[in-house]
């Protein structure tokens, strides 16, 4: 890992609104960006709808020198099998025995522990910790998260404070429609209000609101929206859009 000087962040281009977007589309409406630090809340900031933050955190991690983010400051404990640019701020941690692929950034305060895996394209924001047995790719996790036993987070957004239970997982790819393909072809789509909502992406899993904590066992169908503090009972699937403070039995 390169030792460089950190440069001035550049914010990320912040997209020009959109006309009549539902707020429950927004990324305000999931999770709440003070205090997440420069990167997360550029990110946040620069996208339209939550279906725009995969491609937002893609432009920051596949360019990280133009936003300030070259210099490797953390502890990164021998053992640790770390492949590609992988940056971990100040603060942060990847112990012995954890496997990371970049591009990945690991915010300050964030620890990835021995057995956890961590791929392409995910930031794992500030006081998150992923424990032995959890994956995470192409994700965002905005702050304090835990995901610290055997689960998987892909192609999602996890908003502060989510705690995700043992054995939890996100979907983000159909299968109902016959034997599965790589690369994937079958857009995933919304519902909201009887609409159909494109997500404008082949795989996209979940976007989970502040707050919320997913027990041991969830999966979560292919395009979910949980809005912060959503309490959800003991449940083998879950999916569809869910407003802030509901409660699913």
């Amino acid at each position: 890992m390169q030792q460089l000087s950190t440069p001035s962040r550049t914010p990320l281009p912040v997209a020009a609104p959109a006309l009549a977007v539902d707020a429950r589309l927004t990324p305000g409406y999931y999770i709440e960006p003070g205090g997440l630090g420069p990167c997360i809340e550029s990110v946040l900031a620069s996208c339209g709808t939550v279906f725009d933050i995969k491609a937002a955190v893609a432009l920051l991690l596949d360019a990280p020198a133009v936003y300030g983010l070259s210099a490797t400051r953390g502890v990164i404990e021998d053992g640790a099998d770390v492949v590609g640019e992988v940056i971990v701020e100040a603060g942060a941690r990847v112990e012995a025995g954890a496997r990371i692929v970049g591009p990945v950034l690991i915010c300050s305060g964030a620890t990835v522990a021995a057995g956890a895996l961590v791929r392409d394209h995910s930031v794992i924001g500030p006081g998150c910790q992923i424990g032995f047995g959890a994956e995470i790719t192409r994700s965002l996790l905005a702050g304090g998260c835990f995901a610290k036993h055997p689960c998987f987070v892909g192609d999602s957004v996890i908003g502060r404070r989510v705690n995700l239970g043992s054995f939890c997982s996100t979907t983000g790819l159909r299968c109902d429609r016959g034997p599965v393909t790589e690369p994937a072809v079958d857009e995933i789509t919304v519902i909201l209000d009887g609409d159909r909502i494109r997500t404008g992406q082949t795989k996209f899993g979940a976007v989970i609101g502040d707050g919320v904590a997913l027990p041991a066992g969830t999966v979560l169908s292919p395009g979910t929206l949980i809005g912060p503090g959503t309490v959800i009972y003991p449940h083998n699937q879950v999916g569809g859009f869910l407003p802030t403070g509901s409660r699913v039995r």
